[in-house]
């Protein structure tokens, strides 16, 4: 399990650099966790008990609208951290299904381990905020890209910023993601293979 703690520091390390002190409670807060594809890691209507850093695999947050349609609001793959970040630091009843669509390597950290580290750790403070930073500029990117770009554009900087999730991940979610139809994504693909 080791190659998971080295993923994390490593992800860690592009942010700033880890002490062996803090290495040896990541060790120790992080349980390693496999989770097989197509599993609901976190449901909707609960309080979200961990935070994820993705190791290896594809995981997305969704809900369920009005209409009774799975509306996808983050696919990302690893390595990354990933929970439905809002309600699993207020502790408060998410709306979101956190789901693996493929068989996913995890690190885990519960809520009440997040504080002890920060207790313990001289640099889970300042890489805790700027991972946070990095999630909701991407959000707002996404959000904006929803708003001025046209579905094509989208799909075109999707393919630029992350081809693997092309290549693992069903359309219906990427369609989603994107803000479009699954039947306009797959003629944005016959357009953008020809």
């Amino acid at each position: 399990m080791e190659h998971y703690y080295q993923r994390l520091f490593d992800y860690i390390e592009e942010i700033l650099l880890l002490p062996e002190t803090d290495k040896a409670s990541i060790r120790q807060l992080f349980k390693p966790v496999f989770v097989p594809r197509d599993t609901i890691l976190e449901p909707a209507g609960q309080v979200p008990r961990y935070h994820n850093f993705i190791v290896s695999g594809h995981m997305r947050n969704f809900y369920i609208d009005h209409e009774d349609r799975e509306i996808t609001t983050d696919l990302n793959e690893g390595p990354r951290f990933f929970t439905s970040y809002f309600h699993f630091m207020n502790q408060t009843v998410s709306h979101e299904n956190l789901h693996c669509i493929t068989d996913c390597e995890l690190l885990r950290i519960s809520r009440d381990d997040v504080e002890v580290g920060a207790r313990r750790s001289t640099t889970q403070k300042d890489y805790t905020i700027q991972i946070l930073q990095k999630h909701l500029e991407e959000e707002k990117n996404r959000i904006n890209d929803i708003a001025t770009l046209t579905a094509e554009e989208r799909y075109r900087k999707f393919l630029r910023q992350k081809p693997a999730i092309v290549q693992h991940v069903p359309l219906q979610y990427i369609a989603s993601y994107l803000g479009i139809t699954q039947r306009h994504l797959s003629r944005l693909r016959r357009g953008t293979a020809s």
